[in-house]
């Protein structure tokens, strides 16, 4: 009976991290992506696979870095599978609620999701992580499994690709580090 309530415990853990990180785990998913479903299943493979290893988690400081490279790995498999070339748009869609939304006004939002979609899976990876989950260079590049070098050169051309594809009339004031 020990083991049941330490599992109980492990569980409760478990729940209190998916409450708290869950939507933004989500949101991330969808910058990825840009399909709310396909945002929903990416998260909930996450989570399915962080339960799984749950009980052997000993760092719960680096939780969140290691549940987004889950994420991302589960992007990038997903994106591979022949059946996932389509790409969904909803202009209503709340991704970019928590980017300076005095700010950024609908259309706007809806032009640097689009733009986003537009970005290769590795420069709209680097630029999520970086600005929409505020990881540093070096966090990046350990999630992604490369050097620091790669993610800055990554983040200046995803950034230079944002540009060009939005144009020169959108001022990117909302996009963090937009200005060079």
């Amino acid at each position: 009976m020990r083991w049941l309530g330490e599992r109980r415990g492990v569980d409760e853990d478990f729940v209190a991290y998916y409450a708290a990180r869950g939507a933004m785990l989500h949101h991330t998913a969808f910058l990825l992506c840009g399909d709310w479903h396909l945002a929903e299943d990416l998260t909930q493979i996450t989570f399915t696979k962080l339960y799984r290893v749950w009980h052997r988690v000993q760092r719960h400081d680096v939780l969140d870095q290691y549940a987004r490279r889950v994420l991302l790995r589960a992007f990038l498999d997903e994106r591979r599978r022949p059946w996932r070339r389509e790409l969904a748009t909803d202009p209503e869609s709340p991704a970019l609620d928590g980017m300076a939304p005095e700010a950024v006004t609908s259309a706007e939002r809806f032009q640097l999701e689009q733009g986003l979609m537009r970005l290769s899976k590795r420069h709209r990876a680097v630029l999520v992580l970086r600005f929409w989950a505020d990881l540093s260079v070096e966090q990046v590049a350990e999630i992604l499994g490369c050097s620091t070098g790669t993610v800055k050169s990554q983040t200046s051309r995803g950034l230079a690709a944002l540009r060009e594809t939005l144009g020169e009339r959108q001022s990117l004031r909302q996009v963090p580090g937009g200005d060079g």
